[in-house]
């Protein structure tokens, strides 16, 4: 079928939408995992005259500048994504976090992991949360900035960070913690600090780790685990995750389940949507997963240029109404079950 006008505008703003996006990521990869540190205090001084309420405004017109080769690229980025996404933290928020303040991460080693710290330096930008999905389809990285130094625990795997206790950790956790209760299945490790924060929730009765690494575990059982309050919640089965939530969960009745088995979304969405398929061995259990809104738009768009190859082929039926329902958050997460 072919579109009416009015309907052909709104699919050509979803596809604008797409590589705006597309556009505005692949340039804050690049400043991220390349040049971190490109904004620097003496550079954002410069800039607000030492006026500290306008740091946050200066980084962001700033970035926009460094990631643009014309005008009209530095103003999208400022306008439309940069100004809702860039952050500069209170480092005090975060210090006074329970895990923060109550656990003590030495610098140990079984096997190729490792535990330690690493720092953010000051004006160093970062993910700070997960992404913020507009209702035009624009999706704005949230990227963040201390204006002092900022130590975090990390655990190393071949000496390459796996899991880190920082702002991107703690706000991505948050809600999920809030949800728990119950008997709670977790389903990854790390340094244990989303098994901490529910242990500390008075209306959590148990907390199942699922965790297959020996060597995670140890460290764990060794150095970390003693110094939770509430130890006597936490049970540690070691065992494949997918293997676990077909054969095993099915008998355990767990009210809650969280998943974060993945680094980010590059290995996130292959390994999200197998386990999606999961659920429905556990009927009654309410599944919640790590950075689900960054994993659900790289499937997002898998299907929505599927659609647009169709639409350039004549050969799509549906409407604009039917598009919208198949890019929509509630149908992506059920969608992923049956494919």
């Amino acid at each position: 079928m072919s579109f009416s006008q009015v309907d052909k505008k709104i699919f050509d703003s979803i596809k604008k939408a797409r590589d705006n996006n597309f556009l505005v990521f692949s340039r804050v990869a690049t400043y991220l995992n390349e040049f971190p540190c490109l904004i620097t205090e003496d550079a954002i001084k410069e800039i607000t005259g030492g006026v500290v309420e306008n740091e946050q405004m200066a980084f962001y017109i700033f970035l926009s500048g460094a990631l643009s080769e014309n005008d009209t690229l530095s103003r999208l980025f400022e306008r439309e994504y940069f100004n809702r996404g860039v952050r500069k933290l209170d480092p005090r928020e975060y210090l006074e976090n329970p895990y923060f303040k109550n656990i003590k991460i030495p610098n140990k080693q079984a096997g190729t992991w490792t535990l330690g710290y690493q720092a953010y330096k000051a004006y160093e930008g970062f993910i700070w949360k997960d992404i913020e999905v507009l209702d035009d389809y624009k999706e704005v990285p949230q990227i963040g900035f201390f204006d002092r130094e900022f130590s975090f625990p990390t655990v190393f795997e071949n000496g390459v960070e796996w899991m880190a206790i920082k702002p991107n950790e703690i706000e991505t956790m948050k809600h999920h913690i809030q949800k728990m209760r119950g008997r709670v299945a977790v389903f990854g490790l790390g340094i244990g600090y989303f098994a901490y924060m529910v242990s500390e929730k008075s209306d959590v009765e148990e907390i199942v780790i699922i965790e297959r690494d020996e060597n995670v575990i140890k460290l764990f059982n060794e150095y970390i685990l003693p110094q939770f309050s509430n130890k006597d919640k936490i049970k540690i089965v070691k065992a494949d995750a997918f293997d676990y939530a077909e054969n095993k969960m099915p008998d355990e009745q767990f009210d809650k389940a969280f998943v974060d088995l993945w680094h980010d979304t590059s290995d996130g969405v292959d390994l999200y949507m197998k386990i999606k398929k999961l659920e429905c061995k556990s009927p009654k259990t309410e599944f919640c997963y790590w950075i689900e809104k960054s994993i659900l738009s790289s499937i997002r768009w898998r299907i929505f240029e599927a659609i647009e190859n169709q639409v350039e082929r004549e050969k799509f039926t549906g409407t604009i109404s039917d598009i919208k329902t198949y890019l929509s958050e509630n149908y992506l997460k059920n969608f992923v079950k049956f494919i």
